[in-house]
């Protein structure tokens, strides 16, 4: 992953920013926007089943994320996902609390359907993922992310995707391939949607990197973590942080990214 690394990969986004469709719940919207005008590229939060299928064509990525699930939003979701797939645009699957309720389950199956380039989630979703028995309650994981390593495995031979499992410290595989990312700050599980966040902000690392979504999933994970540990170290508390962090993002280039990463081959 030399050629790819997480620093090139940030240099690329931030000289030709990518526009990034992201179908996500109402108190993600505002903050995963920040983090990708941090980070340096578009958002555009487009999930009306009218157009979200048309706006997916001219997207870099889409990103889904049901984490304030609705039947309206639903179709949107697989319209989006469809037209994404037809226009060879990779698209982020983020299954919030699949396991909760049936009406999640099913939609996360018909999404699945569609072929997810990346599906990323903390460790309680993809063990269930997976068909284990997690310890999840609700959008919280219970469960560390050592113990998801095997069913990310599965989930993304199952499904032929990038699968990332994200929490103290992150898990990517696509199967045979994987790594582990350390870093971020033990703030972040206290503000509101910055994972919700991170799902958005893989999508617009896998519009720069379409045709390597190892790489660009794994590039994502590391400017978040990097980031995170940078604005800790100034932080009295989650509020304090929540600020930081986007400062931090925004503050953070290519050559320092690589610098500070600390990923590692699983």
């Amino acid at each position: 992953m030399q050629e790819t690394s997480p620093g090139i990969l940030l240099t690329a986004l931030r000289a030709d920013p990518p526009l990034v469709q992201n179908i996500t719940n109402f108190v993600a919207m505002n903050i995963a926007a920040n983090v990708l005008l941090a980070a340096g590229a578009s958002p555009a939060m487009v999930h009306a089943e009218e157009e979200a299928g048309e706006f997916a064509c001219i997207a870099g990525a889409l990103t889904i994320n049901i984490g304030t699930l609705s039947a309206g939003w639903m179709k949107g979701m697989v319209s989006a996902a469809d037209a994404a797939n037809r226009a060879g645009k990779p698209w982020v699957l983020d299954p919030v609390a699949h396991y909760a309720t049936s009406f999640r389950r099913q939609a996360v199956d018909a999404l699945l359907l569609h072929r997810p380039t990346i599906i990323r989630g903390n460790a309680s979703e993809i063990i269930a993922l997976a068909g284990g028995t997690s310890r999840g309650q609700g959008v919280d994981s219970r469960d560390p992310v050592e113990q998801a390593q095997a069913s990310a495995r599965i989930v993304a031979k199952a499904h032929g995707a990038v699968v990332a499992a994200t929490g103290e410290i992150d898990f990517v595989t696509d199967g045979d391939r994987a790594f582990i990312i350390e870093g971020g700050s033990r703030f972040m599980p206290a503000v509101t949607a910055l994972g919700c966040s991170l799902t958005c902000l893989v999508g617009a690392f896998a519009a720069v990197s379409p045709t390597d979504p190892l790489a660009a999933t794994v590039a994502a994970l590391a400017t978040f973590a990097v980031a995170g540990e940078n604005a800790a170290r100034q932080a009295d508390g989650p509020g304090s942080f929540a600020w930081r962090f986007l400062d931090a993002l925004a503050a953070l280039d290519g050559p320092s990214l690589d610098r500070q990463a600390r990923i590692r081959a699983a």
